[in-house]
């Protein structure tokens, strides 16, 4: 466990913080464990718990219906990216935000340690430490605006290359 304690010591949102705020943190939450081919969240369930990432890959999916040439309609699951410890700090943060239910699904690519943080948890660390609330509340939102603004790059490519498809 001292192990797991120092991965979470080194990981980007608690990097620079001090000894006691990543204490505090560490006395927070709980380590667990996936093997590989586990799922670790499942798109459409309601949750508020967010992931600090330390050891391995995550796949994330999303449930996508198509049109099956004269079959009607199937489901099928996109892959959308693969997660990895030490690029990806922390996954399943937008249920810390939000009552929304769980936008993709995120499954165990290889084992991976991961540190689990419930919204309860992290509104007690808000409440406890304002001024440590308001930091990773901070490095989330930069987190997250770095992926609303790959989506939106993504999208334009997704949508010019549609556009030169049906041109054609």
């Amino acid at each position: 466990m001292a192990k797991d304690a120092e991965l979470l010591r080194r990981t980007s949102l608690l990097d620079g913080l001090s000894s006691d705020a990543v204490a505090l943190v560490l006395a927070s939450g709980s380590f667990v464990r996936f093997k590989a081919g586990e799922t670790v969240m499942h798109e459409g369930e309601k949750s508020d718990t967010m992931y600090l990432f330390l050891e391995g890959d995550v796949d994330v999916t999303k449930d996508l219906t198509l049109k099956i040439s004269g079959k009607g309609f199937g489901h099928a699951e996109k892959s959308m990216t693969r997660l990895r410890a030490g690029t990806a700090p922390v996954f399943g943060e937008m249920s810390m935000f939000s009552d929304e239910p769980r936008s993709a699904t995120g499954g165990a690519a290889s084992d991976c340690v991961l540190f689990e943080v419930t919204r309860r948890s992290f509104e007690a660390i808000c409440a406890r430490d304002p001024r440590l609330g308001l930091e990773l509340t901070r490095r989330i939102a930069v987190m997250l605006a770095s992926r609303v603004r790959k989506g939106n790059d993504d999208v334009l490519k997704l949508s010019t290359a549609l556009s030169i498809a049906l041109s054609r």
